[in-house]
């Protein structure tokens, strides 16, 4: 899978290719359904399939507030999943275009002509059933079949998938996330939530009171998850460890930026720099600020016990 970060490094190979569009956030089951229609149609008309997103997310550009931004991976991490689809799904090639103001007050027609047509000559667009696009998002369904019929390409859209008559989206997935519904979330990923990232220097004041931590660097504003939670971290060097991690701002030592601190059970090695993801398994509780260090202390003790017992339990069932 070839990368592609701009229209500007778009060359000629990248023409004549059917071509998916949208924000892709958390690439869940819905979304592989519509990779697996890119493939076959691909195949159809005997050329590359592209699937195109855009960063920031245009949710992100547009927020009013970081929850409203909340985004179930990074460019990273879409890059990783991606990758590990089997080839049946995985695109050729990936195309990121920077979502700005000039993008974001692009008409719906100038999107089609002189990206879709002039740009990329695509032969073929696939949809999701609700995607618009172009300023104040009049772009539609309708709107690229004229286009098609104008200027000889396809166009096509998939219906949702549905789990247990409900539609997945990741919108469903990230109120999921927020309710503490991980089972549910899991099951319309297709796979368990993960974050992934690179392990960084923090301020080491885990140390300080007996838990130290593995900070990772979470590349968004905000994350749907926040609190204490039992975990498993995987890296390759070391496979699975167990753990426990608090997503949050760290409200004890007047934290202002979203992290994820992960304390691993029975873990002595150096680990900085090393890139892993964390699966997180089951909510233990919300984040709270103490009044000192000691009582939060004394919590971590009560998270990890908890932490321990929820974890021997998944491995015994």
């Amino acid at each position: 899978m070839q990368i592609i970060r701009g229209l500007h490094n778009c060359q000629k190979k990248h023409q004549d290719s059917v071509i998916t569009i949208g924000n892709f956030d958390g690439l869940h089951l819905g979304h592989q359904k519509m990779l697996e229609q890119l493939n076959s149609e691909a195949k159809r008309l005997d050329t590359h399939r592209c699937l195109m997103t855009f960063e920031p997310l245009p949710r992100e550009y547009f927020a009013k507030d970081n929850l409203s931004a909340a985004r179930l991976m990074n460019r990273n991490e879409k890059i990783r999943v991606l990758s590990g689809f089997p080839s049946t799904i995985r695109p050729e090639y990936l195309m990121f275009l920077n979502f700005n103001h000039s993008l974001a007050s692009m008409s719906a027609a100038d999107f089609i002509e002189n990206i879709l047509v002039d740009k990329l000559s695509i032969r073929s667009v696939i949809i999701g059933d609700d995607f618009r696009f172009g300023n104040d998002r009049q772009g539609d369904f309708a709107l690229l079949k004229e286009f098609g019929e104008k200027h000889q390409f396809a166009v096509s859209s998939i219906e949702s998938h549905c789990i247990d008559e409900q539609r997945v989206s990741s919108s469903l997935i990230r109120q999921a996330l927020i309710d503490n519904r991980l089972d549910d979330a899991d099951k319309m990923l297709g796979r368990d939530y993960q974050i992934c990232g690179h392990i960084n220097h923090g301020a080491k004041l885990g140390r300080t009171i007996g838990f130290p931590t593995a900070n990772i660097h979470l590349r968004r504003a905000e994350t749907p998850l926040h609190g204490v939670y039992s975990v498993t971290m995987h890296s390759q060097k070391h496979g699975d460890i167990a753990g426990i991690a608090n997503v949050g701002r760290r409200p004890t030592v007047d934290g202002k930026h979203v992290q994820l601190e992960v304390h691993l059970f029975d873990f002595e090695q150096t680990i900085y720099g090393e890139r892993v993801c964390v699966t997180f398994q089951h909510k233990i509780r919300d984040e709270k600020k103490f009044d000192t260090f000691d009582d939060l202390k004394q919590q971590i003790k009560l998270d990890c016990e908890q932490a321990r017992k929820l974890l021997e339990t998944d491995m015994t069932q």
